[in-house]
């Protein structure tokens, strides 16, 4: 059986962490910030983690 290939497009969007986590930067902060609120803008500019359900499909598509 072939290894799996690594999946380019989310190997350039996240990053998994030492302990697993799977971490992204979220969406909708490319443009169009003044019609955001601050506490909107504040929250798409840090990293989220991704839920454990999404994090494991993501990991085998990593090729983790």
């Amino acid at each position: 059986m072939p290894k799996q290939k690594t999946h380019k497009g989310l190997s350039k969007r996240v990053k998994v962490t030492a302990s697993g986590k799977v971490k992204y930067s979220r969406a909708c902060g490319g443009h169009l910030m003044s019609g955001k609120s601050a506490k909107r803008r504040r929250r798409i500019a840090g990293s989220s983690v991704m839920s454990s359900a999404t994090a494991k499909t993501s990991r085998i598509k990593l090729g983790e």
